[in-house]
């Protein structure tokens, strides 16, 4: 049997640690070297969302013309707030389309309030809510610029995704283990946790006008399009200056500061809340001091409506 995965995160309730987070993390020097690795950072992961920021960078590689917000949405996975929903029919009526051209399931937005607006209006999940519309519809602006088949755009032999998984690649510096199938219906393309880092590193000191420093650019200048109002990811990328961020689902992160170190990690149990206090604790360990750390170097626990305990990192996790 392969060697438990170490634990990063504790939940200490009253005094009594009533349960772990274990999973693996990666941090690189801005030269690519590892600094520290905890747990297996070799071996391929699904990085789900997180291989947004590649993926972006190859539809700017094959055309896709948006920049700014719109690129940033193209590397989302939105909350769905209204004016994510705006960007995405934007996205899509730059190339003559609408919400109906995509492929994404019926799904409700993330934020909480965003939903609960739907239900009063009568309405209900729509593939535009879906929190990878935004890559969707920049898949289908980019097929229709090359002239290329709409209908089988989430399929892996498509000419677009075989050029996402060849982008995926060359900013990782590895090749793709293994394809599955995303959330949204579209390709996974499995990698390590070392290559992940790679590829945020090599994206944010990439010469100004690269395809995957565009990306960068923009998914920092526009952190509301990355993720929500109430997401972490967004928060982190406004308080930290220069912070590239994103989350993937089942416990993934992977970011990068300006001067290219990098990091990336995967809580196995696929909890999210660990994923923002590990972050902290990776860019306080690299000398950052934000205000917005101090959100996220715990998460209370309640017993009774008041905090009885705390969700924390290890002691002693990052050396």
């Amino acid at each position: 049997m392969p060697e438990a995965s170490p634990v990063l995160v504790e939940v200490v309730r009253s005094g009594f640690v009533e349960g772990r987070h274990r999973g693996s993390l990666v941090l690189l020097d801005a030269d690519g070297s590892v600094l520290l690795a905890r747990g297996d950072v070799d071996s391929p992961v699904f990085p789900r969302s997180s291989n947004k920021l590649m993926q972006a960078t190859g539809l700017v590689e094959l055309g896709y013309p948006e920049r700014g917000e719109l690129l940033a949405l193209a590397a989302a996975s939105h909350d769905g707030e209204p004016f994510h929903v705006d960007g995405v029919r934007r996205i899509l009526a730059g190339a003559g389309l609408d919400e109906s051209a995509l492929r994404t399931p019926p799904d409700w937005p993330l934020l909480p309030s965003a939903r609960d607006d739907l239900v009063r209006a009568g309405q209900g999940p729509a593939p535009i809510f879906m929190n990878c519309s935004g890559k969707h519809a920049a898949i289908l602006v980019t097929c229709v610029l090359r002239g290329l088949p709409l209908d089988d755009y989430r399929a892996p032999a498509h000419p677009v995704q075989a050029h996402l998984r060849a982008t995926v690649e060359r900013l990782s510096g590895e090749p793709v283990a293994a394809v599955g199938v995303d959330g949204c219906g579209a390709p996974v393309l499995a990698l390590s946790l070392t290559a992940l880092a790679r590829a945020y590193s090599r994206a944010v000191v990439a010469g100004t006008g690269a395809p995957e420093r565009l990306v960068a650019d923009a998914m920092r200048a526009h952190p509301e399009q990355v993720g929500g109002t109430d997401s972490p990811v967004t928060a982190l990328m406004r308080g930290v200056p220069g912070l590239l961020l994103k989350d993937g689902a089942e416990g993934v992160y992977a970011g990068a500061l300006p001067d290219g170190r990098a990091f990336a990690l995967k809580v196995d149990d696929g909890a999210d809340r660990p994923r923002p206090l590990l972050a902290t604790a990776v860019l306080r360990s690299l000398g950052v001091e934000a205000a917005v750390l101090d959100r996220y170097d715990v998460a209370p626990l309640l017993g009774g409506g008041t905090p009885v305990g705390e969700v924390r990192v290890v002691e002693g996790l990052l050396g």
